[in-house]
């Protein structure tokens, strides 16, 4: 997944910086809270929170189109999936639990065949009760081309998902790779083992939907609730209000606390007064939060050399991974001897400090980063020290065939401030000390994924990143290094182009295992062995520095979004 940037403050602060978007990369999240007394998930109820966010949110909150992993907090408070994050700081955090299911899933010895039976006693917030049939329904709208916009992998995953186009055209609209043999059960038919499949399963994708009920591309602005929140109003761009479910319980919900009795979103706000407002916290501003804007650097500084502000600040990491796409399609990086060499001219330290200092960036050498814990393993193979070694990138070059040096372009996108001018300008800089000439090749937001992203377009040198759908190895290796994910119409993140049968293999044999912290073992030796093959060049992770109100309390960055969830938070 490609995570948003963050939003410009001095030309940074994010989601990702956040979001998506972050694992605390020690294995922990601070809390954050004002108020004097402390939090008690048990007497939390009551009181209005304010959400002051810079997106727009003009896509409104159709589960089939949005990311719960990366796309935002709001959406967990509208919709319950079959899993879920379980709700707690630090490592465990990234574990997956059970949601509206008994379980995470029972899968069949090969991990093609998953099995769910729901909870008894839930109901939509209309208070019709839920049924396996509703989350078939959810998860087969997800297909029609008019609600594209979520997470890929079911298409690829279910037996016949390549082909279905959802339930609105006339004739078969029925998917039968996702059966429900009664109103409890749901089983799901894979065409090839996937042992992630209970994190997939907490994406909203997996939210019932009630088939009465569904008004197609109008189902954005006013969807049934299935979470402890439905929405009362809602401006697309301006705000959001959201009130209690009364048919939502505890009993059957261990994730969400809710404890506030309104959320009062604004929407469209600028990163610069949604942290002036937070730092100053007067009036209602006391209870806001922002689900998708950081500190910057100076900001962050400001705040950090004040005790009462510092108290309330919450940080970590999301586990995403800023680096340099080679194409190996391209002279001169067909040639493994000259990636090793821009490996060496690397000056990472001149890179975190364009992204604002260590506050806010950590240097990175794998491309699984440290923040995603389970599946990260250490290694450096081509070492360049904290400023990089331009004299063993000109000793590589010239065993290349390039004594004098050789001059590339390098795209990036002038819209993302991580991945943007800064980074871009300290590169060519450090480069240039090893007679390496970066031509520097800005793209617009709009024009850098169509460019970047289809093979036919895509240059030779790229600057970007990627992040995680889930706490897990799988979809932070898989659509990079599989040679079968290359797409050639469009949307290819396999920018090395790199194909190679036993890698593919290696790749279906740890989707078989079950067991997570055997598969991210697995993950983390993958890793490491396509590291030596010098396919990217990793740069730095980000972190996450977030304010919240003097009278907001448990907020926690989990590892699993690199965010705090709402549903947990309390307020005055």
């Amino acid at each position: 997944m490609l995570r948003p940037a963050r939003i410009a403050l001095f030309t940074a602060a994010s989601v990702a910086l956040t979001g998506s978007l972050a694992a605390c990369g020690a294995g922990s999240g601070s809390s954050a809270g004002g108020s004097s007394d402390a939090f008690s998930a048990a007497n939390c109820q009551g009181g209005t929170l304010r959400v002051l966010d810079s997106a727009k949110n003009s896509k409104g909150f159709d589960p089939a189109v949005l990311y719960t992993s990366g796309g935002g907090a709001i959406p967990r408070l509208l919709f319950r999936t079959l899993t879920t994050r379980q709700s707690v700081p630090g490592v465990d955090g990234t574990k997956v639990v059970p949601d509206l299911a008994t379980d995470t899933g029972k899968p069949s010895e090969n991990a093609t065949v998953w099995t769910y039976h729901l909870k008894a006693g839930l109901k939509f917030a209309d208070g019709t009760p839920i049924t396996s049939a509703d989350v078939k329904y959810g998860v087969e709208r997800s297909f029609s081309p008019q609600l594209a916009g979520g997470p890929p992998y079911l298409r690829d995953w279910l037996v016949g998902g390549a082909d279905y186009q959802g339930p609105y055209g006339s004739g078969n609209t029925d998917l039968a790779s996702i059966a429900t043999p009664d109103a409890s059960t749901i089983v799901f038919h894979l065409r090839k083992s996937e042992g992630d499949f209970p994190y997939l399963a907490a994406e909203t994708q997996f939210a019932p939907v009630p088939k009465a009920k569904d008004t197609g591309k109008e189902y954005n602005a006013d969807p049934v609730s299935s979470g402890p929140y439905t929405i009362a109003g809602f401006t697309k761009g301006r705000e959001l209000d959201l009130v209690r479910n009364p048919y939502w319980s505890r009993s059957t919900d261990q994730q969400r606390l809710a404890c506030p009795d309104r959320i009062d979103v604004s929407l469209g706000l600028s990163p610069a007064v949604i942290n002036q407002r937070l730092s100053s916290s007067v009036g209602q501003d006391a209870n806001a939060i922002t689900t998708d804007t950081s500190l910057d650097a100076p900001t962050l500084a400001r705040v950090s050399a004040d005790p009462a502000l510092k108290k309330r600040v919450v940080t970590g990491k999301f586990p995403q991974i800023y680096y340099l796409a080679f194409n190996l399609k391209k002279a001169p990086f067909d040639n493994q001897l000259v990636r090793e060499a821009l490996s060496y001219a690397v000056d990472r330290t001149a890179l975190v400090n364009a992204e604002g200092g260590t506050q806010l960036a950590v240097p990175s050498t794998t491309f699984t980063p440290e923040s995603l814990t389970a599946a990260h393993q250490d290694y450096d193979d081509f070492p360049a020290g904290a400023t990089g070694n331009p004299e063993k990138a000109k000793q590589l070059l010239a065993q290349a065939g390039h004594p004098n040096g050789i001059t590339v372009p390098l795209a990036y996108d002038t819209d993302d401030t991580s991945t943007g001018a800064p980074a871009a300008t300290a590169l060519q800089q450090a480069f240039a000390k090893a007679g390496i000439t970066l031509q520097l090749q800005p793209l617009s937001d709009a024009d850098f994924s169509g460019t970047v992203n289809t093979p036919a377009t895509q240059p030779a040198l790229t600057l970007t990143s990627w992040g995680a759908d889930w706490p897990s190895g799988g979809p932070f290796l898989t659509p990079i290094f599989d040679g079968r994910q290359i797409v050639t119409g469009g949307g290819n993140f396999n920018l090395a182009q790199y194909n190679d049968p036993a890698v593919n293999a290696q790749i279906d044999k740890i989707n078989q295992i079950t067991d997570y912290a055997a598969a991210q073992k697995q993950w983390a030796a993958l890793d490491a062995q396509l590291g030596k093959l010098a396919l990217t060049v990793p740069l730095y992770e980000e972190a996450t520095s977030v304010l919240t109100g003097s009278h907001v309390k448990n907020a926690y960055l989990d590892q699993w979004r690199g965010w705090y969830d709402i549903a947990t938070v309390s307020v005055k």
